[in-house]
């Protein structure tokens, strides 16, 4: 069962899709790829190998619209919008997406799994890191977590406080931190074309240090930065992490 809804965010200043799979089971959140829209993963099939857990009603799957991933590689944006609209990104994901989410499963305190691949993998870190009481585990697959790579390496205020690879490591002790040393980062990639394994063991050494449970899979050479391989990875990690209800 598919079900669409859109709706315009002032945070974003624009009309965004949100996108639902399923009919119950644990909501799973997953970020498409730089600039792909809240259908992308359909059209890359991995819905078709998510049908079984959707049938079983492990989970249900919910996506929107990558805004900030298609202004980050947008040639007309500035280096101010594009570290802005990270920050805005994430806020409406907590303060709009999420409540649609709880009101779709009809519960004011269910939490969430997030996922994704490539920037998808940043965001779902992100909202995560940001947001510990709502996101229970992050499953973050061929991710690119230092995302000043795209800006020549310039940062601004926002894009630091958007950016966990950055933020972590000034963490100080209180109540967020303890709620994040509760929850869970699956990071997986592959090391064939287009893999840069050390983006996720990087960000494994942060979360490390500031003792939040991670693992670091690695898929081997024969796995490219690519949908067959995520195809592959999402399912399986699915089945490990997320119970049947």
């Amino acid at each position: 069962m598919k079900e669409t809804t859109t709706w315009y965010s002032e945070r974003l200043e624009q009309d965004v899709d949100v996108v639902r799979w399923g009919t119950h089971g644990t909501p799973l959140l997953l970020f498409p790829t730089a600039a792909g829209d809240a259908e992308e993963s359909e059209r890359f099939l991995m819905l078709d190998v998510l049908a079984p857990l959707l049938e079983e009603g492990r989970i249900k799957v919910y996506s929107v619209d990558s805004v900030a991933g298609e202004v980050m590689f947008s040639k007309d944006a500035s280096l101010e919008h594009i570290t802005w609209i990270q920050t805005q990104f994430h806020s409406f994901i907590r303060n709009e997406v999420v409540p649609a989410i709880r009101k779709d499963c009809n519960s004011d305190e269910i939490e969430i799994v997030t996922a994704g691949a490539s920037i998808g993998a940043f965001h779902s870190l992100a909202v995560l890191c940001r947001y510990p009481d709502v996101f229970s585990q992050a499953i973050c697959m061929s991710g690119t977590y230092d995302l000043t790579k795209f800006t020549d390496g310039k940062m601004t205020s926002t894009f630091y406080e958007a950016s966990p690879i950055h933020f972590l490591g000034q963490m100080p002790e209180g109540d967020h931190l303890k709620q994040l040393r509760k929850r869970f980062v699956l990071l997986t990639h592959g090391d064939g074309r287009w893999e840069e394994p050390k983006q996720s063991w990087n960000m494994a050494e942060e979360l490390g240090a500031k003792g939040i449970p991670n693992r670091v899979d690695a898929w081997g050479e024969d796995y490219d930065h690519d949908w067959p391989t995520w195809r592959q990875m999402l399912p399986k990690y699915i089945e490990e992490l997320v119970p049947i209800q």
